[in-house]
């Protein structure tokens, strides 16, 4: 059997996790990605050219490896579209290597229209999506009604369900939210056009993973998003629509739970979110605004400028639980080079008493306190370092207070932006 490993983001998603992905699909045959849709962006920084994916699993820069999208993704055709001919203008070879389950639901331009209204209408509490769709495809996937990757190959009976669906989402358009309908003709041309392109991609995934898996391939499978937006165990409702824990790469693949045998939890030295919702160690002073300008905190799909503050070990303990961690990989050390102190949230202060556990009710957080631990930063620099022994003795510290009061090991330590600004203390891969 050959080993899988289940990469994630295990704070508030932008962690960094492109770049590792890309980083461990040296040694893997197969990457694949098994939930969430076009609202992620994993930027790849290689040899100084900068590529953001959204749909596309970051393994796509190593030729040779086979990518699959499994049935847990929802799908916009024309982004992924325009994914894979900007990728392929660059020389890069991706629709003979891409595979796309045929499970998974289709985007539609209805489902853009309905999330937008839906965060204007919010206007005092949004959630904070990126207006691309996700949440809608996913109701719709819960809903029995999505239609899907395999519906796009039998012409007529598409017609006919996206009609009947289209109708149900104009009419929500219209009579609720006062928007404009979204033209039938229009979309199912667009779908159909798309379609042809896509076919050759399509395939039988879970049989294609089970066969490489029993013939000894690596795999690495790669999440959205950060653990701490799942929609059941996240921040909710200020969370994404799919389940972006570990279990999520069994659902979301078709493979199943004893088929995975390593979970890596991509962590930055400090914490960042973008959008609404709890955040309890987000700092409003000259600290925070340092960390978004030294990490240049913008999102990589929307622009938007995220929210920054110091680890939090407490939401950190909880991913881990939940996704079964095997261990660490710490990114964006650098940004903390020449701070005099730097802080760890290690417990939650609510009524006079301390936690290590997240409130019960998403309401409480806005009177949670963050219990500070303050460790010596480090004045030299850490950026590009490739050895443990090459860090400074304070920035070595503080990896080991991570571990210590996170309770696993890191195994990997980023550097940097580049491909090769990394130190592998211990290889997934073994």
């Amino acid at each position: 059997m050959g080993k899988s490993i289940v990469v994630i983001g295990t704070q508030w998603g932008d962690e960094g996790k492109g770049k590792i992905v890309d980083l461990l699909t040296e040694q893997a045959q197969a990457v694949v990605r098994f939930q969430g849709g076009h609202n992620a962006g994993h930027t790849l920084i290689i040899n100084g050219e900068k590529t953001v994916l959204h749909l596309i699993p970051s393994g796509i820069m190593h030729p040779g490896v086979a990518c699959v999208i499994g049935n847990g993704v929802v799908v916009h055709l024309p982004s992924l579209v325009k994914e894979i001919d900007g990728l392929e203008a660059r020389g890069i070879a991706v629709a003979t290597r891409l595979k796309l389950s045929p499970a998974c639901p289709l985007i539609l331009p209805t489902h853009i229209a309905l999330d937008q209204a839906r965060e204007r209408a919010l206007s005092n509490r949004p959630i904070g999506t990126t207006g691309r769709g996700i949440g809608p495809a996913y109701e719709d996937k819960a809903g029995r009604r999505s239609l899907r990757v395999a519906d796009l190959f039998d012409e007529r009976l598409f017609g006919e369900r996206l009609a009947a669906v289209m109708e149900l989402h104009n009419f929500m358009l219209g009579s609720y939210y006062s928007a404009e309908p979204v033209s039938l003709d229009a979309t199912l041309e667009e779908c159909l056009t798309l379609a042809r392109r896509i076919r050759p991609m399509v395939i039988d995934t879970v049989a294609y993973l089970s066969d490489l898996r029993r013939s000894g391939a690596k795999l690495l499978f790669e999440g959205a998003q950060g653990a701490l937006l799942d929609v059941d165990h996240g921040t909710y409702p200020y969370v994404t629509s799919s389940n972006t824990s570990a279990g999520a790469a069994a659902t979301g693949s078709g493979l199943g739970p004893t088929d995975f045998d390593y979970v890596l939890g991509v962590v930055k030295a400090y914490a960042t979110r973008v959008g609404s919702g709890p955040f309890p160690t987000e700092l409003f002073d000259e600290a925070g605004e340092r960390l978004a300008r030294v990490g240049v905190e913008f999102g990589s799909t929307t622009g938007r400028p995220r929210r920054c503050g110091w680890f939090d070990a407490v939401a950190v303990r909880r991913a881990v639980i939940n996704s079964s961690v095997t261990g660490l990989c710490v990114t964006k050390l650098d940004v903390l080079d020449g701070f005099p102190v730097v802080k760890v949230c290690t417990g939650y202060r609510l009524n006079g008493q301390v936690s290590s556990s997240p409130p019960l009710l998403v309401d409480q957080y806005s009177a949670v306190e963050p219990a500070y631990i303050e460790v010596p930063g480090w004045s030299g620099s850490t950026k590009g370092i490739r050895s443990i022994d090459g860090l400074p003795a304070e920035a070595r510290a503080y990896l080991q207070r991570l571990e210590d009061i996170v309770g696993i090991p890191v195994d990997m330590i980023s550097t940097g932006p580049d491909r090769d600004h990394n130190i592998i203390v211990r290889h997934p891969y073994g």
